[in-house]
């Protein structure tokens, strides 16, 4: 099966080497180049790809918008949206998250990673690295008036005991496999739990998972610290 993605930068040269790098592999596919937001919507629209490779800072419609509008439009469900940062300015990326971004690479990401990271979040993984993760929950993604609330305490009611256990996990950063090892059972049951609870709560994948773990309480994110 094909990884159909689309671009998404004002960067010319960048696309062309992102379209380069992906069109070289077996299982993807570039299937279109967006100069700024309202492009990348109205080709995710016509498209409908996999992946939307997203840069934030755009000219016109920006990159934070333009997730926000695919992740909220239901015909769009399929489509996931990686975002692409200099990490220059974390409170975009945390929005971005809330918007229903499945993750985030850097500029400076080398070609394994990306591709990489284009199959994981194809998947229907996050791409949220444990200390990434603990910095933006922690200094924003918990704050107040930052984008749309997800859930409430009250939305964690129908999961089970397990379920929640494994949510907080995940919520703190760590793999599937770590929790595995925590709770002595196997990555393939966490993974269950995991994609139960996103089931139950309509999580669109696990990054979304983390964020309604923050903001309905089931975990505590720490004040924020000087980087």
């Amino acid at each position: 099966m094909t990884i159909r993605v689309l671009l998404a930068d004002d960067q010319a040269l960048l696309r062309a080497t992102f379209r380069i790098l992906i069109d070289s592999c077996d299982d993807m596919e570039v299937v279109g180049e967006a100069t700024d937001g309202a492009e990348a919507v109205d080709l995710t629209r016509i498209h409908r790809p996999d992946i939307v490779l997203m840069d934030i800072r755009m000219p016109g419609t920006d990159g934070l918008t333009a997730t926000s509008v695919v992740c909220a439009d239901p015909e769009l469900s399929a489509t996931r949206v990686l975002i692409l940062t200099t990490f220059e300015i974390d409170e975009y990326v945390a929005q971005a998250l809330r918007a229903g971004a499945s993750g985030f690479l850097g500029k400076d990401v080398t070609a394994e990673a990306l591709l990489a990271g284009i199959r994981t979040v194809a998947a229907g993984d996050s791409l949220l690295s444990p200390g990434a993760t603990r910095t933006l929950i922690t200094r924003f993604l918990a704050v107040p008036g930052l984008g749309t609330r997800l859930a409430g305490a009250d939305d964690l009611a129908g999961l089970t005991t397990r379920e929640r256990e494994v949510m907080a996990w995940a919520a703190e950063g760590h793999s599937n496999e770590e929790i595995a090892e925590k709770l002595f059972v196997s990555p393939l049951t966490v993974r269950t739990h995991v994609h139960r609870a996103m089931t139950k709560l309509g999580a669109r994948d696990r990054a979304q998972l983390v964020v309604m773990a923050y903001q309905s309480g089931l975990v505590q994110a720490l004040p924020p610290t000087d980087r």
